[in-house]
């Protein structure tokens, strides 16, 4: 498993609750650019329309050696998840604060994957108290090296 981008910001802003693995549609020269890492998950969001979910904001730099077959960077990607899934995640956004995030994209046996995620997002508070613990986590490394 290659790993092509994270959204590490994800893990400080929001507490995770859920996460599954989909499929993303994607154009030829779009693969291209994702191979060579020109891809970017930290604004994207995703959306229920029609019964299918899309994954909007990510962004994709359009492919160098690309002529007119490049599309456009920050368009709107269809996600491929079983219906099973999509109903899941559905029943589980009804409630305030919830929404749909990609933590990271990813080759699996020559195809992208992306993980996303349920989220809910955290308080100042909370943020505080994450870094106060990864500070601690550091210092105790530290003293055992």
């Amino acid at each position: 498993m290659k790993i092509i981008t994270d959204n590490r910001r994800a893990y400080f802003e929001y507490h995770i609750l859920d996460t599954f693995q989909a499929g993303i549609c994607l154009k030829g020269s779009e693969v291209k650019s994702a191979m060579n890492g020109h891809m970017s998950l930290s604004d994207g969001f995703c959306r229920i329309e029609k019964r299918e979910i899309y994954l909007k904001n990510a962004y994709i730099k359009p492919y160098d050696k690309g002529s007119h077959f490049n599309s456009l960077d920050r368009r709107d990607r269809k996600l491929l998840l079983h219906r099973s899934e999509i109903n899941k995640i559905s029943s589980k956004l009804r409630d305030s604060g919830i929404t749909i995030i990609p933590l990271k994209a990813y080759f699996l046996k020559g195809k992208i994957k992306i993980d996303i995620a349920i989220v809910k997002g955290k308080k100042l508070h909370d943020k505080k108290q994450s870094i106060k613990e990864r500070d601690i986590i550091r210092s105790v490394e530290r003293e055992w090296k």
